[in-house]
């Protein structure tokens, strides 16, 4: 492929990055979060967003093709919400509130806990699948009204292909981050968790019960998750009890790289990772002379991550989280 090919490609290539990174976006914002009132890195996130992927499969499976798929497909971000936010509660509730109560100081513990919850999250959603409907790799539905492409009418002077799929993942993501933008700062749920998140000690001596108010920040991250689930499977159609971890791990990552703890930079850095990522699969190969292939883009995300915590440990925008007690 020559270098004029490969650049007539490229906006159709940064569209599919921005896909991508919007949903390592929603993601990352449950790990900050969590890490931002807590100091805890919950790794059984990245299992959450695989069930939300599930929940909202089960909605198309139900439903079938009988109805709007508009209607259906709202139905589904609902339930992936609701069911994933539940989960995320259920595991803070079961797992973290009693660690955090024996008072501990071992980071580790709450860490392998983490680690440990995810992998019964993952047996615990192929069991069920199994018995269920005997299946592995599960498929989501393909809809002609969500194939279309919106260009096609009107033309694109860039060539480029964005079937409203992509436009559903675009507006879905946009509305839920500025949703969160205003619940974190704009309401009284917001100013609890910040407070929380600031000292969790003084505010409880203000009457903010912490226990609640860390629960609810897992029902938002957990709601959260489950919905980008539901984008991941409308893109890649393809999902399986392990299709979290490579999302969940790289939703890390961007975390990391925006600033573990702070919000926008959650956002800035699933779109940046989202983008590395897609023209590394594209351009890699080329780049290389064919010694590395479109495979080894899948490294990018680990090798950010090594780089960042070497050079730059607080992340893109240097957020400095306080240590918790």
């Amino acid at each position: 492929m020559s270098l004029t090919d490969l650049l007539s490609i490229l906006p159709q290539t940064l569209l599919q990055g921005l896909l991508l990174g919007f949903v390592y976006a929603m993601v990352a914002l449950g790990y900050t979060m969590v890490y931002g009132v807590l100091g805890l890195i919950n790794f059984a996130h990245s299992e959450i967003f695989m069930i939300g992927a599930v929940a909202g499969l089960e909605v198309f499976r139900y439903l079938g093709k009988s109805g709007n798929p508009f209607v259906i497909l709202l139905l589904a971000f609902v339930v992936a919400a609701v069911v994933s936010g539940i989960v995320a509660m259920l595991i803070e509730r079961l797992a973290y509130r009693p660690l955090r109560r024996r008072g501990g100081k071992n980071v580790l513990v709450p860490l392998i806990t983490a680690i440990g919850v995810s992998f019964l999250l993952q047996d615990l959603v192929r069991a069920i699948e199994a018995l269920w409907h005997n299946e592995f790799n599960m498929q989501y539905p393909s809809y002609d009204s969500f194939n279309y492409d919106i260009f096609s009418a009107i033309g694109s002077p860039l060539g480029l292909i964005l079937a409203r799929t992509g436009l559903i993942v675009i507006v879905v993501s946009i509305v839920m981050l500025l949703a969160l933008n205003y619940l974190v700062n704009r309401t009284k749920l917001g100013k609890a968790i910040r407070a929380v998140a600031q000292d969790m000690s003084t505010a409880g001596l203000m009457g903010i019960n912490a226990d609640t108010i860390i629960s609810r920040t897992f029902l938002i991250g957990g709601a959260l998750a489950g919905i980008a689930g539901v984008l991941f499977g409308l893109i890649y159609t393809n999902i399986t009890p392990y299709s979290g971890f490579q999302p969940g791990i790289k939703a890390f990552t961007a975390a990391v790289l925006g600033g573990i703890g702070n919000i926008p930079g959650a956002v800035v850095g699933g779109l940046v990772l989202g983008e590395l990522e897609t023209l590394g699969g594209t351009y890699l190969g080329f780049l290389t002379r064919g010694n590395f292939g479109s495979e080894y883009a899948q490294v990018l995300a680990f090798l950010i991550l090594i780089l960042i915590l070497l050079f730059r440990p607080q992340g893109l925008f240097g957020q400095n989280v306080s240590e918790k007690v």
